[in-house]
């Protein structure tokens, strides 16, 4: 059974840092990609992060470019997203996604076969 459960999440101030973790199981384990999408309130869902299997090359959306970093360790199958200075508008639910196929555009979900159930970030002002 393939399987990514996100966590690490919740409450935290403006200008604080979360970490989030990712774990992989079945499938999961041999996917060839692995990103962060978010989706706020009121918000469609947002790549935030990606990062190849092969090579550990990472992708990022430009608003949070210089504050996260996307990391994994393969020994536990476990992806990482360190959030830096976070900022209000960083409040969403945190998704993790694999995608087994190489290819693809990384910040569309389309290229995702496996998702986690996500999550929740709060950032206060």
């Amino acid at each position: 059974q393939e399987q990514l459960m996100e966590s690490g999440g919740g409450p935290v101030q403006a200008g604080g840092s979360l970490t989030l973790s990712c774990a992989a199981s079945g499938r999961a384990v041999s996917a060839t990609v692995m990103a962060w999408f978010r989706q706020g309130p009121e918000k469609g869902r947002e790549a935030v992060a990606s990062i190849y299997t092969r090579d550990h090359r990472t992708r990022y959306a430009d608003s949070v470019k210089d504050r996260f970093t996307i990391s994994r360790d393969n020994a536990d199958n476990t992806v990482y997203l360190k959030m830096n200075t976070l900022k209000p508008n960083d409040t969403a639910t945190y998704y993790c996604a694999g995608g087994l196929a190489y290819g693809g555009f990384w910040e569309r979900p389309g290229t995702y076969d496996i998702w986690g159930k996500g999550t929740q970030v709060t950032v206060s002002s």
